[in-house]
């Protein structure tokens, strides 16, 4: 098959795959978000009495409560951090905020059995959430507009009760938000596990069909490769097949990905021109990112020899390699 072929196949091949996204051990079904709403709301005597105390309440019946009240407040883990430090004297490091969010993901009784040092700052959060819900939306500068001039807040504490009791069900709208523009925070939450789904993928057909293989770990040194491919088989002390995996509907980390593998492709050609035993180089790619750059994908389909794979064509990746050889026999 011609080049240019080639290059229109595996465009066809190419899909969006920013519209699954992988659950991560953190997300938060609906019906769970509903039962720290529903603490919150109880405990607040249907968001009318919001203090501390009544939120710390909610919080130890069932630690998804502080995800609502965040949604409700309408700000990220950081964010929150910031509030705090400027309407109590306590100070949470950001990546204490952002353990704390994780926590109440993972474990409705976290705060619970919390230790008196988070009892303390998260306490001090609580504070600050109810200051600003309570005080609600307050002058602002001309061209500017408050984060808290939502339905919901806009007038501060009756906003709350009022949305809670007289429009679309509150619950469904905070989980809404909480998903943000949605699953833009759950997306950024496991942004750096998109990549993972072609790497598991390719992990399972290997383990699969039993066939040694060394995955690298991120940023990781290895021997023998000045960039550390994503799988080596079977093992970078005798390397006889590389693998590079990315999905990626960014165009501009689809080029950073395709220098990448023509990289490897110039340190294999230089083992085979000192005399080593040369090894095969796989891509494995998805994501419309690829599929900007022609030349691109021309110059990938060159140095590879053909060996670009997509998730609909992953199943080849075994039969139509090297990686076959390295197949045992069935028991």
């Amino acid at each position: 098959m011609a080049l240019e072929e080639l290059v229109a196949v595996t465009f066809g091949d190419l899909t969006s795959q920013f519209m699954n996204m992988p659950r991560g051990t953190s997300f938060v079904e609906y019906e769970e978000f509903r039962s720290g709403y529903e603490a919150l709301r109880m405990s607040t005597r249907g968001f009318v009495t919001f203090d501390v105390d009544s939120c710390w309440r909610a919080i130890v019946e069932d630690s998804r409560a502080f995800l609502a009240l965040r949604a409700i407040l309408g700000v990220t883990p950081p964010e929150w951090s910031d509030l705090t430090r400027e309407w109590t004297d306590e100070r949470i490091p950001i990546g204490v905020a952002r353990r704390f969010d994780g926590a109440a993901k993972k474990d409705p009784s976290y705060f619970a059995g919390c230790s008196r040092l988070v009892t303390k700052r998260v306490q001090a959060m609580l504070e600050a959430a109810c200051t600003v819900l309570q005080r609600g939306v307050e002058e602002v500068p001309d061209g500017a507009i408050n984060r808290l001039d939502k339905i919901d807040t806009r007038e501060g504490i009756p906003s709350i009760s009022y949305s809670a009791e007289n429009h679309v069900p509150y619950a469904v709208l905070l989980y809404e938000r909480y998903l943000g523009r949605p699953f833009a925070g759950h997306r950024d939450a496991v942004s750096e596990s998109v990549g993972d789904v072609m790497e598991s993928a390719i992990e399972s057909l290997l383990t699969g069909h039993r066939i040694p293989f060394r995955k690298t770990k991120r940023a990781e040194r290895v021997r023998g490769f000045d960039q550390a491919p994503d799988f080596i088989i079977p093992d970078e002390f005798s390397p006889r097949i590389v693998i590079e995996a990315k999905i990626t509907g960014d165009d501009g980390t689809a080029r950073d990905k395709v220098s990448r593998i023509l990289r490897l492709g110039q340190m294999r050609d230089g083992a085979i021109r000192e005399g080593k035993e040369p090894w095969q180089l796989i891509a494995c790619i998805d994501g419309r990112g690829f599929g900007v750059r022609k030349q691109d994908m021309r110059d990938l389909l060159a140095v590879t020899c053909g060996k670009v794979f997509t998730l609909n064509t992953l199943e080849g990746l075994v039969p139509f390699t090297d990686l076959s050889n390295f197949v045992p026999p069935a028991p």
